[in-house]
């Protein structure tokens, strides 16, 4: 393919990633952008053109020991739970956007240690970056089949680093607050990976089963190659030991890489996101190298002798078998796990620049007298600018010092050079001795010892055999050769720096932690580290501090940073949190720490502490006074705790009692309308019957014919009244469980066909069709059958009084499971509201609404099929989702069911 082509889909491809960054960060609350799919994805930027690239590189060339990068993540991920966990929470609560800051301010606000760490992480990360640049430039040649450039203005790198400087520069300085979250990178970054995942399984797949014929293919002609058992075997108790450095290596780079800081802590909203990260994040890895070994030795099958970069097999591969369109989804596949890496690792450093360096070393005093407008643009500027310089610096590294060294081989000096972090960012948050002297110690010697170990060799020429001081040592002192420091010999040079320079660390921490004490503010935090699941809801109760402010000064401060009416809105939430008075003038250690947490996010921690500092006068507090503060606030926060909960069972308990008294009340109402129904009920047929009494007694003349018709209403009057009255026991039996029910084996096919026949002639009176499906088939249950045709004839005397007026239909049909039989009776007059379809089988319910009310009946009826198919351990209710009518259900056990009970 031809440059200009490849620059056209390039320029697509970022405009592609323009869009999605525009519309994530538009839609920052859609569940599209913020989801754990969306932040496990992200944490896919720690694959880079080093895995895309670099792995089946070191495949080719040294078997399985491109292995221990991905497997130290895999094996320390599911800690994630308790560790990422915990650091997420410091992280949220004091508003930490950089891991210079985090390790600045659990080691009392050092300003010194902040700027420090950020030294030591665009030491070995711009690098790292100038690494991505080189996979660019060299994958973009050969896909265009050109040569490389020494004129800058020629190169396609220049230009493809600047779009990615102005892109970044962009889009990651967008909020003055850097603990803001970054919806539109994060989104853009979860799809590049994405995309690199597909893009790689893609070329895979294609080498394994189209180049060769599957796996088995490629081992048996591989096999035969020079040193391929060799290369492919862990090896002795050596390769053992180097394996593990390696894992204990990439581990500590999962944590502390400037850029997995940024996607796990600062781009974290919400902390479950983790448990799907556990196991999404491990299964990308696994995918990611599930090709490598077959893409690298199907290299080394075909291009066997030709001097190729094994790096680029990848792309070399499709490209021998002129399959453009592969070879450019390869290209773009590497292309994002570079770029995803340069933009991410550039925000987090420039962030790290701004806050760590160039505001408390620099122009911080002018900070305190700007407006909000002035500060907030210089602060957003200072970080522009930072991107954009680091991204220019690490091309000019590119050009002078990466060219002639492997991919993998940067990429782990990188990791070396940050994992001098490690000891002082456990010790953090697991050590409550660790001091700032001690962390300060530690990353220096470590990284002098990694500087003297590995930097040096790698700067001469880590080839150079001519070089007297790696192949003697400085002044021929065989002890200090750099890659056999004191003796140590059998550790490949990236092992030994790992073993050398993290001992020293270490030691070093532990030691001086250990024989010097660390000022009250140390201490302080240390406490709030280790134990924050305890301070996590209260936070500012566990700060310590004493001495003299007045809100009013801080509160200017803050106005030069957060502006008049986010600092209003800042106080009035404090001030509802505490239940603090707002005309108090006096700040307390809570408020001091609050509008510090509010300026970190701005300007870092050392700065937001020199700031506040600048207008309160603070006291000097003994480390014996902390411990008793400290004491005393965890009480507080217990008794806070207790107290809280025993106000949550309060209310529980009142909410109880209310609900019970609210009952109650409906009871006395549904015991009121009862008494008024029964009486109502109860006089209808007696003063009926008292009329037509009265009549025949009165008068004796009365034609026999009307006597008759008089006797006859006294008789049926008689007989409601004796029926009212049955069903009146028979529900008090019901509820008391006094009422038995006699089982018994039946059909209930032949149950309803019995109580159908008794209803036939009001049903032919209103000439209704009545439809029952399965009519001939036996099916058996387990009930007493007289109560079950009460229920039934219940139900089918409603379904004929509620039928439509002009075509009533009723239909009956019979399910029948492994535990229980369904009976459905349908008809289709007037539709149950679903907020009745419970309360429809209450006593008398159709006194109460009037818009189902029955034109005949006592309201007693389906309170009692209720109750006989509850003592058959059945249930019944009404379906809420018919359109055409209503619907009632029960069930009965089977007959299978009750014998085998």
């Amino acid at each position: 393919m031809n440059s200009i082509g490849l620059l056209l889909i390039l320029v697509l491809y970022l405009s592609i990633l323009f869009y999605i960054a525009y519309w994530s960060e538009k839609r920052s609350h859609s569940k599209w952008a913020n989801n754990p799919y969306i932040y496990s994805f992200s944490l896919a930027v720690y694959c880079t053109a080093w895995t895309y690239y670099g792995s089946i590189g070191v495949a080719a060339e040294s078997g399985l020991s491109y292995l221990p990068i991905y497997l130290g993540p895999i094996l320390i991920i599911p800690t994630w739970m308790i560790i990422l966990k915990r650091i997420i929470r410091i992280s949220r609560v004091n508003k930490i956007s950089s891991i210079a800051d985090f390790i600045s301010l659990r080691y009392g606000n050092s300003r010194f240690l902040g700027a420090l760490v950020t030294i030591i992480c665009i030491f070995g990360i711009l690098p790292y970056i100038s690494l991505q640049l080189k996979s660019i430039s060299d994958t973009f040649h050969i896909v265009t089949k050109t040569q490389a450039s020494s004129n800058i203005f020629t190169d396609t790198t220049t230009y493809v680093c600047i779009a990615l400087a102005l892109f970044a520069s962009y889009y990651g300085t967008k909020y003055v607050d850097a603990s803001e979250k970054r919806r539109g990178i994060v989104t853009a970054v979860a799809m590049e990976s994405i995309l690199k995942l597909v893009f790689f399984l893609i070329v895979g797949i294609y080498v394994t089963y189209f180049v060769f014929d599957g796996f088995d293919d490629i081992y048996q002609k591989a096999s035969v190659l020079k040193d391929f058992d060799k290369k492919n075997t862990i090896g002795g108790i050596t390769n053992g030991i180097n394996w593990f450095f390696l894992c204990v290596l990439s581990m500590f780079a999962i944590f502390l890489l400037p850029r997995q800081f940024h996607t796990a802590i600062v781009e974290n909203n919400k902390e479950t996101h983790i448990r799907t990260a556990i196991w999404l994040f491990p299964l990308y890895l696994l995918l990611f190298n599930l090709f490598v070994f077959p893409i690298a030795w199907g290299g080394n099958i075909l291009f066997e002798g030709k001097g190729h970069n094994s790096d680029t097999y990848s792309l070399l591969i499709p490209q021998l078998f002129d399959n453009n369109v592969l070879t450019v989804l390869v290209f773009l596949g590497g292309f994002s796990a570079a770029i995803s890496m340069i933009i991410v690792s550039s925000i987090a450093l420039a962030t790290m620049l701004s806050n760590n360096l160039l505001i408390p070393y620099g122009f911080i005093g002018s900070l305190e007298n700007s407006s909000q407008e002035k500060n907030s643009k210089r602060i957003v500027n200072s970080r522009k600018i930072g991107i954009f310089s680091l991204i220019i610096l690490a091309y000019a590294i590119y050009r002078i010092f990466i060219l002639d060294y492997s991919l993998v081989s940067i990429g782990l000096v990188a990791f070396v050079v940050i994992a001098q972090l490690a000891p002082s960012f456990f010790g953090a948050i697991f050590w409550r001795r660790g001091s700032k002297n001690g962390a300060v110690t530690g990353i220096i010697l470590g990284f002098l010892t990694c500087f003297y170990t590995l930097l040096i060799p790698y700067a001469i020429g880590i080839t150079a055999s001519t070089s007297l001081f790696i192949q003697e040592g400085p002044w021929g002192i065989e002890l200090l050769k750099p890659f056999q420091l004191f003796g140590l010999d059998y550790l490949e040079p990236i092992p030994h720096a790992v073993f050398w320079s993290l001992l020293i660390n270490l030691m070093s921490y532990l030691a001086v932690s250990v024989s010097f004490k660390g000022n009250y503010r140390e201490r302080n935090y240390a406490e709030m580290f280790v134990d924050i699941d305890k301070y996590i809801t209260n936070h500012e109760n566990a700060f310590v501090w004493k001495g003299t402010a007045y809100i009013s000064d801080i509160q200017k401060v803050l106005q030069r940073f957060l502006g008049e009416d986010r600092t209003k809105r800042a106080l009035t939430i404090f001030n509802l949190k505490y239940s603090i008075d707002k005309n108090i003038t006096t700040a307390d250690a809570r408020f001091i720490k609050f509008a510090e947490n509010l300026l970190t996010g701005h300007i870092g921690t050392a700065s937001a502490k020199i700031l506040i500092s600048s207008v309160v006068k603070e006291d000097k507090i003994s480390l014996p006074e902390v411990l008793r503060i400290l004491e005393e606030s965890k009480e507080n926060i217990i008794i806070n705790k207790k107290l809280t909960d025993t106000s949550n069972e309060l209310k529980k308990i009142s909410e109880q009692l209310k609900n019970a008294n609210q009952e109650l009340v409906n009871k006395d109402i549904q015991k009121d309308e009862f008494l008024d129904t029964v009486t109502h009920e109860l006089r209808t047929p007696i003063t009926a019957i008292r009329a037509a009494s009265e009549i025949l007694h009165d008068d004796d003349d009365i034609p026999e014919e009307l006597r008759k018709q008089f006797l006859q209403n006294i008789i049926s009057e008689s007989d409601r009244l004796n029926r009212l009255i049955d069903k009146i026991l028979d529900l008090e039996k019901f509820e008391t469980g006094k009422q038995k029910i006699y089982l018994s084996k039946n059909n209930i096919t032949k149950t309803i066909k019995k109580t159908l026949y008794s209803l036939n002639q009001l049903i032919k009176n209103k000439n209704i069709i009545v439809e029952f499906k399965d009519s001939n088939k036996e099916i058996r249950a387990f009930y007493d059958e007289e109560r079950i045709v009460q229920v039934i004839h219940n139900l089918l005397s409603n379904a004929i009084k509620f039928c439509s007026e002009t075509d009533g239909k009723i239909a009956l049909s019979i399910l029948e499971n492994e535990t229980n039989i369904e009976v459905k009776i349908h008809n289709n007059g007037k539709i149950i509201k679903e907020e009745d379809a419970e309360a429809i089988f209450d006593k008398f319910y159709q006194s109460r609404n009037q818009n189902i009310k029955k034109p005949i009946g006592s309201g007693l009826g389906l309170a009692i099929c209720k109750q006989i198919i509850e003592h058959h351990k059945g249930s019944i209710w009404s379906e809420n989702n018919v359109t055409d009518g209503a619907t009632f259900i029960f069930t009965l056990p089977n007959y299978n069911t009750t014998e085998n009970s």
